[in-house]
């Protein structure tokens, strides 16, 4: 208690004295603030001019990290809680204490699809972000600008679209430890890539990239899939996957329009090998032993289409249409250990997500110094598949559509250089539910020079998900459905800062400090709960039924002189959850959690030599979980996170190294404690949190041809 109390206090302090995760001081020797050009907003528009908070992650802090897929970057970032499970190989985004259903990714202004949503539920681990330039990220209910289920926050991925010389091809490869596992084909993480870019003139930029991940798996204290003798040594703690992502991107600029083509295809395949080794007997090849395996496949189809323009009267313009396709799908199959074969391969689609989106948008409508005023439309038809359980052993599939049509208007409106709101409101036609609407408010106050207030109030809504409606799970006599009857969720969001950024021109120096407050609030919260008994079975069924509130103080500082980086933040958060499942509620009071994140980088000039430590601290974490008879507290314990790299080039930047270690403070699975309920004592359990102390190598060849 004595040491929170004191990070506490320094927290404080150092928010009086000394932005994490903003790049934007970064720019400061070639690009001031007012050109970094945001791309969150629905009308672009500079981070300094801008009435939210954007935070920045650069592809240098990418490159440092070593990161692979968006999972990596996001480990790393204040507010954010990265969930991986070692079961299905999924890395999902958890923040403010609301999971990945509440917070929306999106790629190039289009939300990301997966087979359990359209911009929501993603698996980072799917997310390449080998060829990106720049990743922003808004906190806070977007639901005005970007439609349902942007209730905690955005991320944005925005992608490179053109070069500065003619030819820009690089090659790399990425060889990694997964945790002390290592071997150069059957052990660790195995990395190729490729990006071939071309400016083929002035207007004309065409590229290509590609990627393969192989992942190996971790198998700790287990013996891997060729084990054959049955003591529950057979498997992985963490699964083998194997990923391959392609995309390809055309480009013509020209005047005041711009038009890009983009396509994007993903291969992931996570293999499952089951524990319980069993004996069988043929008459061609006698005895031997057997598992019943599966593998998980997802194949993901991305097309993007967007025109950029004005028109003769200044009017701006810019339009989307975009198509994506995500399935997923199960093989199962009797791997045969002894002779390295399989029989009664079976197949078939388990999960799908197939969407159609166009979006677009109107601004500069009129010629004002006063106003500045945003039309947009946004059209979404969303086709959904599952496989379901029936009662007893049977299945069937559901195929529905989830479809809405949203029409949005907001303003800037300045009343002087110090002084802009912007009033916002969407209304979304519905295909499944009621209509639904969203409104907000957002200010910006220059109170002086580098100092500036920022305030956002926003109502939003959460539209229930597949899964929730239509979801059918019948085992060992428990029962758990969706509910077609389900309302989407209200939301309400308040946030304010106070940032101050100061140059010191003589002495190549910026210094910037934060302070942030928030509150969010969720009624009618959709919750699995405990709806009647048949007989002596069970039934849970989902419904709106509880409420959410989070306040949260955020701090963020840093400070720059020369080639030197440093950031220092922390995140303080008291989260309140009244789940009730009918039979039984939780309490109403606030459960208080914090973080804490530093992360430093200098450059060397003369040896091209950047060093890089990232560090996160994420405090005990008490949650409610459901016990036999009433929901019971329970508490994830706190761990440190501890990355380092060093990155050198050599050859005039062609080649360029980087070494570095994940996870240095060795973490792997946590505890989590519960009451347990009429005893009095507590049980712990274990959560796969990492698999240790990871190292790494990458080297990229960089060719460059004017």
């Amino acid at each position: 208690m004595k040491n929170k109390y004191i990070i506490l206090s320094f927290l404080t302090f150092s928010a009086l004295i000394t932005n994490a995760q903003t790049d934007t001081l970064r720019f400061a020797k070639s690009e001031t603030l007012s050109e970094l050009v945001i791309y969150s907003d629905a009308d672009s528009q500079s981070i300094k001019n801008s009435v939210n908070n954007v935070k920045v992650i650069s592809s240098e802090d990418i490159k440092n990290l070593g990161a692979v897929n968006l999972g990596d970057v996001l480990n790393q970032y204040m507010n954010i809680n990265v969930n991986p499970s070692s079961s299905s190989g999924k890395s999902k985004i958890s923040m403010f204490g609301l999971d990945a259903s509440y917070f929306k990714i999106l790629i190039d202004n289009i939300p990301a699809v997966s087979e359990e949503g359209f911009g929501n539920n993603i698996d980072l681990s799917q997310i390449n972000i080998n060829d990106i330039e720049r990743i922003e990220i808004v906190e806070g209910s977007m639901g005005v600008t970007h439609g349902a289920n942007a209730v905690s926050g955005i991320l944005n991925i925005i992608t490179k679209k053109n070069i500065q010389t003619k030819w820009d091809i690089s090659a790399g490869v990425q060889e990694e430890t997964i945790g002390k596992e290592y071997k150069p084909f059957s052990e660790g993480r195995h990395i190729q890539m490729l990006n071939v870019k071309h400016k083929i003139n002035d207007h004309w930029f065409v590229g290509v990239s590609g990627l393969k991940n192989d992942f190996q798996g971790f198998k700790g204290d287990l013996l891997g899939e060729n084990h054959n003798i049955n003591n529950g040594k057979r498997g992985y703690k963490w699964l083998p996957k194997d990923q391959i992502q392609t995309n390809a991107v055309i480009n013509y600029n020209k005047n005041n329009f711009r038009i890009f083509y983009r396509f994007e295809y993903l291969n992931d395949q996570v293999k499952f090998f089951d524990s319980a080794v069993d004996s069988g007997y043929n008459e061609n090849i006698g005895e031997y032993k057997y598992g019943n395996d599966e593998r998980y496949f997802t194949n993901r189809f991305a097309q993007h289409l967007n025109a950029i323009g004005s028109f003769s009267n200044g009017m701006n313009y810019n339009i989307s249409l975009s198509n994506q396709s995500q399935k997923r799908e199960i093989e199962t199959f009797r791997n045969n250990i002894t002779h390295h074969s399989e029989t009664n391969n079976n197949r078939y689609k388990d999960q799908s997500m197939d969407v159609w989106y166009s979006i677009g948008t109107l601004t500069n409508l009129f010629k004002s110094n006063i106003f500045n005023p945003t039309i947009e439309y946004e059209w979404t038809n969303n086709k959904g598949f599952s496989i379901v359980d029936e009662e007893g052993s049977g299945t069937k599939s559901v195929s529905k559509n989830i479809d809405n049509l949203d029409f949005y208007a907001s303003s800037d409106v300045k009343i002087n250089s110090k002084f802009t709101f912007k009033p916002g409101f969407r209304y979304s036609f519905q295909s499944l539910f009621d209509n639904q609407n969203a409104y907000s408010l957002g200010l910006l106050y220059k109170i002086s020079d580098g100092l500036e207030s920022r305030t956002s109030f926003g109502k939003s809504y959460r539209t229930p998900n597949f899964n929730e409606l239509y979801s059918k799970m019948v085992f060992d006599g428990h029962y758990f459905v969706g509910n077609e009857n389900l309302i989407p969720e209200r939301s309400s969001s308040l946030q304010t800062s106070l940032k101050k950024t100061t140059y010191f021109k003589s002495s190549d120096m910026a210094l910037s400090n934060q302070i942030q407050f928030g509150f969010i609030e969720i009624k009618d919260r959709i919750t699995s709960a405990l709806t009647r008994f048949e007989g002596a079975t069970p039934k849970y069924e989902y419904i709106n039924i509880s409420k959410y509130k989070n306040f949260n103080i955020v701090t963020s500082n840093n400070f720059q002189w020369d080639n030197f980086n440093f950031n220092l933040g922390g995140s303080f958060s008291w989260l309140s959850q009244k789940i009730d499942n009918l039979e039984y509620s939780t309490s109403d009071k606030f459960l208080f959690t914090y973080s804490l994140q530093a992360n430093a980088s200098y450059f060397l000039e003369n040896p091209q030599l950047t060093f890089a430590v990232y560090y996160k601290y994420i405090s005990k974490s008490p949650q409610w979980i459901v016990g036999s008879n009433e929901y019971v507290l329970s508490s994830l314990d706190a761990y440190n996170w501890l990355d380092i790299s060093v990155r050198k080039t050599f050859f005039d930047k062609q080649l360029e190294a980087t070494i570095g270690a994940r996870n240095l403070f060795n973490v792997g699975s946590l505890n989590q404690t519960r009451v347990n309920e009429g005893a009095g004592h507590t049980v712990d359990s274990q959560v796969m949190m990492a698999y240790g102390t990871s190292y790494f190598l990458k080297l990229t060849y960089n060719l460059k041809i004017k």
